[in-house]
């Protein structure tokens, strides 16, 4: 079965540094590499909320979604739970947001997210973590949209 889904990825700033998330051993698509936290779409709900929703559930982070900065979009193959495939197109939106609370937590994780760790990484040691394929050209489009001296206080685009 086919399946098209929405979704977005928070690319959170503190202090020049980026949070990301790295996928457990147990992901069938991309275990044990980093991403940034985010998530499918459910029907009905509001952008703002959904992204909201998805950052609270991985990192327990409250955070102010900013402006879109980049679109993509990838497939991957699932098995359900009859071990039949779905396959799946996503298409993406990349923003920059701004956490409003501190302390992160994995305490509303699902376990489809199969999420392992996070770390606040600086953008200079950003090219030293195993990034999602898919990811590499958006964490450069990333860097080139805050600029060599964000702060995180100022890369917020509402």
């Amino acid at each position: 079965m086919a399946e098209l889904f929405f979704a977005q990825k928070a690319f959170i700033v503190r202090n020049q540094e980026l949070l990301l998330v790295r996928k457990s051993a147990e992901d069938p698509n991309q275990p044990g590499l980093w991403e940034v936290p985010g998530g499918r779409m459910v029907f009905g709900e509001e952008v703002d909320e959904h992204l909201k929703r998805e950052v609270r559930e991985e990192v327990g982070l409250d955070v102010i979604p900013g402006a879109p900065f980049h679109v993509w979009q990838w497939c991957i193959e699932r098995r359900k739970c009859d071990a039949s495939a779905a396959n799946w197109q996503i298409v993406a939106i990349a923003r920059v947001c701004k956490p409003i609370s501190t302390e992160l937590s994995s305490a509303g994780r699902v376990e489809e997210d199969y999420l392992a760790e996070m770390a606040w990484v600086p953008f200079s040691d950003l090219s030293t973590y195993s990034l999602i394929p898919n990811m590499l050209p958006v964490v450069d489009l990333f860097l080139k949209f805050v600029g060599p001296n964000a702060t995180g206080d100022d890369t917020v685009h509402s």
